[in-house]
């Protein structure tokens, strides 16, 4: 009898475990992610506003007042659909030389997502700067969103002619 009541209540706490364990494979959310900023720090600073959009780029000026010639081009790579959701990159290159790179896109459906990515993105966007190209490694636990950046960047770059 302690056996049967011994087995029971194994089988059923099991049963609890096991229904109750919440993964974060129920992927991105149905509604469209806000697009959030990424740069050399974690992702998710927002603009000198506030808000989640990008900032304007601002016109340059050259020391008397009037517009300096432009120098730096920004470039929108693709957009990789990834299983987790969009990844795009956007470089600013100025002289043949990446010089800033933003993630206006990647996966945020869900705490999970935002966790890995506010640990992945600055890493993905430190060797790019450093490695200036595509060939860069991919982030572990996070190589569903590192392969989406490397296409995506792979278009920029393709883009810009680099």
């Amino acid at each position: 009898m302690k056996r049967i009541v011994t087995w029971l209540l194994s089988t059923i706490t099991a049963g609890v475990l096991l229904f109750g364990y919440h993964t974060s494979t129920e992927g991105p959310m149905d509604a469209t992610p806000d697009t959030v900023v990424a740069s050399t720090s974690l992702p998710g600073n927002l603009g000198p506003t506030g808000s989640s959009e990008p900032p304007e780029p601002s016109e340059p000026t050259a020391a008397d007042g009037d517009p300096a010639p432009e120098s730096s081009s920004t470039i929108t790579g693709s957009t990789a659909q990834t299983r987790w959701g969009p990844v795009q990159v956007q470089i600013v290159v100025s002289g043949g030389t990446i010089t800033d790179v933003t993630v206006p896109q990647y996966p945020d459906g869900n705490g999970k997502d935002q966790q890995i990515n506010a640990r992945a993105l600055p890493v993905l966007v430190d060797e790019t700067l450093a490695e200036q190209s595509a060939d860069i490694d991919m982030v572990s636990g996070a190589t569903v969103t590192s392969a989406g950046y490397v296409q995506s960047l792979q278009s920029a770059l393709d883009e810009a002619g680099l």
